[in-house]
């Protein structure tokens, strides 16, 4: 059977599955006549499904409890399309069907083109031919030349049905025993008393969307009667659960946040009669069970995303996108399944993103420029401008893109724009926002108020910005990435992500990668203190907290985002030590952090400056807390898996940048130096 083609996102099994086009079904090459819309609702009336157009559940008072679930797309929904006319090809193209009646056990239906079985040749692409560069038109090569429409029975056997059916019965047990290699059978292996009390407070996390897992809560906890946003679905939240259920053979929840996540990222968002780039991803959403048209008897499940439109402050999410794109990645090199990132809304949703972060702007430099909050820091702190922590993730991001991206020629435009902009923010990051002693010290020199093409204070910073705590703190064998940089501002702040991930992704070179882990070893009770990891270092105190946070009562000194400590970022830390050959780092770290979490019932986050205290606001059984740990304890035990989730240097990007550093120092950038040929 060959499914090369077919779009859609329901993976439940048992079920009767239609994937079907009957509203735009250019963007196939197939025209509808070929299975008509009365000939599916006839064949699914057979199959003892009632006639419905969302996702129903269905109870009756009988012994035989029919289930029916069946998703389409919203009418909100616009798949791969905006409101302008320049994108007008599809508005809603799949269906899903999944009915599962009483205690029969139904057969697998899939209604799919038959097409070529290279799937590259199918793959979502720009319009070439009207030298359109901004994503118009949306269309899949050959489509003219597939065959039509049949339908496709699978028979299984009674024996299969059973093993699939004890398999989903089983589903709700997480494998804590069994430990899934990728290329072998599972093995055994003890695990502790805290890792097993942790699986199942993870697996007690799934949510589940039409009886399929699509992601886990921010928090559960049963005696909080104010969960707020926590009982929804965060995608950053969710990346260190993916990793931990990826690493325990588990891929089916991670495959399902994937597609549905897609799904919702082409929801129409409006902020005050304001509508966002399509290429936005939530950065949350809720499973609801609400009335079918008043009904009493009958429900549907919807998903309700939020895109920033009910956050605190109206911050769009930045790097909900970069996650995303990240996650993708990893779930291929965990799993083997590189068909999932070849398929055609897979691949459009990849670069929707790419367009959204790639776009021309007033902007001078080649980092991402955001506004504060938009990142895991998502109130005020200071951060807008240029953070370090979005330009790791953004560099991460592109890195995976350019491995995932299918290149033909009407991408081939948007490749070497991604390989032009890694090597334009690797240069800068590296060469702007590295500090060391010695760099302090030419800092500390710096003439200002230089206008010239070959000044050395590029950004016109001060001296005095120079703050008394990094005089002494800095040691003499490490070094970090500064929090921010704009025109006369650096940010000297020590932020824990953005310099982790400049480790796992490569963006800082080995000396520099190397230099982060010796100044964390330096100052460990610092930056780890009791509990792993401070989220920034040190805290803003003082008028420099008020006049910084706007007097934020949760972001006090030292807790939450103002120098909090947060074991979250301990499978980061675990995953940037194990690239760098250091473990050792990682294991103290980690043994640490299993001392307390369970007893402390795995908190969100620490207080004080050596995070002695659980935080003051922080939320009990949060979800991520306890996957970071999880996921840092199957890192260790191997390392091997660490490997496929981080990258090295790529020289390629380096010889490509025409500003690069030289081996005898700086080489000065010319506004006349070659510019890039692409527009994206």
């Amino acid at each position: 059977m060959t499914s090369g083609s077919c779009i859609g996102i329901s993976t439940m099994k048992p079920c009767c599955r239609i994937l079907c086009n009957y509203k735009s079904p250019s963007i196939f090459g197939f025209s509808p006549t070929k299975f008509s819309h009365s000939a599916i609702m006839g064949m699914l009336s057979r199959s003892g499904y009632h006639n419905s157009t969302h996702c129903h559940r269905y109870n009756t008072c009988n012994n035989t409890q029919i289930v029916g679930y069946i998703n389409v797309i919203h009418p909100n929904w616009r798949d791969f399309s905006v409101s302008g006319s320049n994108w007008g090809l599809a508005k809603n193209f799949s269906t899903s069907v999944c009915v599962n009646i009483g205690s029969f056990r139904p057969r697998v239906v899939s209604l799919t083109p038959h097409v070529a079985s290279d799937f590259r040749n199918h793959s979502t692409s720009v319009d070439s031919h009207s030298n359109d560069t901004s994503f118009e038109k949306i269309y899949i090569q050959s489509g003219l030349n597939v065959k039509p429409l049949i339908i496709e029975r699978i028979e299984t056997d009674q024996s299969k049905l059973e093993e699939v059916a004890e398999e989903r019965c089983n589903e709700s047990n997480v494998n804590i025993d069994n430990l899934k290699d990728l290329s072998e059978n599972k093995v055994q292996r003890e695990v502790s008393e805290i890792e097993k009390e942790a699986w199942k407070l993870l697996q007690d996390a799934v949510v589940t969307y039409c009886g399929n897992p699509v992601g886990t809560v921010a928090a559960n906890d049963p005696a909080d009667k104010q969960p707020l946003n926590y009982d929804q679905v965060f995608i950053r939240d969710f990346v260190p659960s993916a990793l931990a259920f990826l690493l325990n053979g588990e891929g089916e929840i991670v495959k399902n946040f994937l597609l549905h996540t897609l799904q919702l990222q082409s929801w129409e968002k409006t902020v005050d009669c304001y509508s966002p780039g399509q290429g936005l991803m939530p950065a949350s959403f809720k499973v609801r069970t609400v009335p079918l048209d008043g009904s009493n008897e009958a429900f549907e499940e919807v998903l309700d995303p939020d895109f920033g439109e009910s956050a605190i402050g109206r911050v769009a999410p930045v790097d909900s996108g970069l996650w995303w794109i990240i996650l993708l990645r990893a779930y291929g090199k965990l799993t083997g399944d590189y068909a999932l990132q070849e398929r055609v809304d897979v691949q459009t949703g990849i670069r929707l993103i790419l367009k959204l972060c790639l776009t021309d702007g007033f902007d001078m430099f080649p980092s991402l420029l955001v506004t504060d909050g938009s990142c895991m820091i998502d109130r005020r702190m200071g951060i807008h401008g240029h953070p370090l922590e979005i330009q790791a993730l953004f560099y991460s991001a592109l890195r995976c893109s350019r491995e995932m991206l299918i290149v033909n020629d009407a991408t081939k435009s948007l490749v070497a724009a991604v390989s032009n902009r890694l090597s334009a923010l690797c240069f800068h990051m590296r060469e702007y926002y590295w500090v060391d002693m010695k760099k302090i010290n030419e800092i500390y020199r710096y003439k200002t108020e230089e206008y010239s093409t070959d000044a050395v204070n590029k950004f016109n910073i001060y001296p005095e910005q120079i703050p008394s705590w990094l005089v002494d703190w800095i040691s003499e064998e490490g070094g970090y990435f500064i929090g921010n940089l704009q025109p006369a501002h650096m940010d000297f702040r020590f932020f824990s992500l953005g310099n982790l991930w400049a480790i796992v992704s490569s963006l800082g070179t080995t000396r520099q990668n190397q230099g982060i882990l010796n100044l964390i070893e330096a100052k460990w009770d610092d930056i780890v203190g009791q509990m792993p990891l401070k989220i920034c270092y040190p805290a803003l105190e003082g008028e420099e907290w008020r006049i910084t946070t706007g007097c934020d009562p949760k972001n006090t000194p030292w807790s939450y985002h103002n120098g909090g400590s947060w074991p979250t970022l301990l499978w980061q830390f675990t995953l940037a030590c194990i690239k760098m050959g250091r473990p050792d780092l990682a294991q103290k770290a980690v043994d640490s952090a299993e001392k307390r979490l369970s007893a402390d019932r795995w908190p969100e986050y620490y207080d004080t400056p050596n995070g002695r205290f659980i935080g003051k606001q922080s939320r009990m059984v949060q979800t991520w807390t306890i996957a970071g740990f999880l996921t840092s304890k199957m890192l260790l035990e191997n390392p091997e898996r660490a490997s496929l989730l981080f990258w090295e240097e790529d020289f390629e990007l380096l010889q490509n940048c025409v500003c690069m550093l030289s081996k005898s120092g700086r080489r000065k950038c010319s506004r006349f130096a070659a510019r890039s040929q692409f527009i994206v």
